[in-house]
């Protein structure tokens, strides 16, 4: 009897003990205020083709401009929800996992269900000296040296050309998060090493490969359809950072592909049809996150911040090419760069102003020139809680980007101002 009791008590003690070594955490952001902005798209007359319109539907000369008042959420920061946890596995090797869904509190499903309600989900296993692994939805390498290195915390106003963003604009040449560099992917494996001599090296992989064929029997009589081919969606990206007591560098390079090579084939004529030919397209303009198909997709950012005490300094660079699979020379280039600062005032007043320029080269286009800046502050009531107030303008001078549907488009600028007074709390 009492071995059976002793017995009991040391399994006991030992669940006890290794449930302690397991934690999980319910963490989130809850972001909502006052919006307002301006924007405005110009259609300018093309002296080549005067018939040519940039703006579907609208004629040439044309000015589209949109405003927006409203009571709105996520201006400072993306609303979310998340949980993570960690297990030690003993040895100085532990498991980890995040789950991260997006919210939005202004709108009638406070679970976000649009694509980025997803914003990370993953697992992996990490070794105290060595570093850490996981798989699963995740933010690129270049997304998280952002995230160290902007000098307004990736905030969602207008005036970043590093993280281009609007809350609430009307129209998507202003809202551009995605068209500087891809956020995140799915599909991805990520190493992360721990810190040696103020060192750290960060590298991933993205995969997702597919080839199928399928069989379509519906067609007209004595048709059959076969249609299939490739879906390969891969990539890599290696980045190193160094921490110099109050210098702070980093430099990230990654290189996504996508390729499609689907065909349909109907037995009645012979003729294979090829599938899309793919190329760089104009919503790559406007932040398309996926900037056409059969494309390279190749990404490069350097930044540096130093802190000086009373304020610390940050100077940011970003270049992103897409290059068609099928035609080197048929490519969009965007290069951008942005310096800032950022200071306390006082104990719980905190501010931030940037400004940035930059360019978008491309395929028989025109150059088009940037412009960008950015004001703000927080008012700290508590470490978890803050009023902020951010203003933004930023601006496109007149560009053309041909495309195959439309290789001789009206040339364009856009120009946006936004601003918002909110209230933000972490918990």
């Amino acid at each position: 009897m009492k071995k059976s009791l002793f017995a009991i008590a040391a399994v006991t003690a030992f669940a006890g003990a290794a449930q302690a070594q397991s934690s999980v955490t319910v963490y989130g952001l809850l972001d909502v205020g006052y919006v307002g902005g301006n924007d405005r798209l110009a259609n300018v007359p093309n002296t080549l083709n005067p018939q040519a319109s940039r703006v579907a539907g609208t004629p040439a000369g044309a000015v589209q401009k949109g405003n927006l008042n409203s009571f709105s959420s996520s201006a400072e920061s993306t609303s979310r929800i998340g949980f993570k946890g960690n297990e030690d596995l003993g040895g100085g090797l532990s498991a980890f996992f995040t789950v991260e869904l997006g919210l939005t509190p202004d709108g009638q499903q406070a679970v976000n269900s649009g694509t980025t309600q997803n914003r990370q989900t993953f697992v992996g296993l990490k070794k105290n000296g060595i570093g850490s692994g996981s798989i699963g939805t995740q933010y690129t390498i270049v997304q998280q040296q952002v995230a160290a290195t902007d000098p307004g915390n990736t905030n969602n106003i207008a005036g970043n050309l590093i993280y281009p963003a609007a809350t609430g604009s009307n129209g998507s040449q202003s809202n551009s998060i995605g068209a500087a560099y891809t956020v995140r992917t799915n599909n991805q494996l990520q190493l992360n090493s721990d810190s040696f001599a103020g060192f750290k090296v960060n590298a991933m992989a993205v995969m997702n490969n597919k080839n199928t064929t399928e069989f379509d029997g519906t067609g007209p009589a004595g048709t059959t359809t076969v249609t299939g081919g490739l879906n390969n969606q891969n990539g890599w990206g290696l980045g190193a950072n160094y921490t110099w007591n109050k210098l702070y560098v980093t430099a990230n390079y990654q290189a996504l592909s996508s390729k499609q090579d689907g065909v349909t084939i109907t037995n009645a004529t012979g003729i294979a049809v090829p599938g899309t030919a793919g190329a760089p397209t104009v919503g790559y303009v406007g932040g398309a996150s996926t900037p056409g198909v059969n494309v390279k997709d190749n990404q490069w950012y350097a930044a540096a911040t130093y802190d000086f005490g009373i304020l610390k300094a940050y100077a940011q660079y970003i270049n992103r090419k897409v290059t068609s699979q099928l035609n080197d020379g048929y490519y969009l280039k965007r290069t951008a760069q942005q310096i800032g600062v950022r200071s306390y005032i006082t104990p719980a007043v905190e501010v931030w102003a940037s400004g940035g320029l930059g360019r978008y080269t491309g395929f028989g286009a025109n150059t088009a020139n940037l412009t960008a800046w950015q004001l703000g502050s927080n008012y700290w009531l508590s470490k978890r809680t803050n009023l902020y107030a951010i203003y933004g303008m930023a601006g496109t001078s007149n560009t053309s980007f041909p495309t195959t549907a439309n290789p001789n488009p009206n040339p364009s600028s856009s120009n946006i101002s936004n601003y918002a007074i909110g209230v933000r709390h972490t918990f």
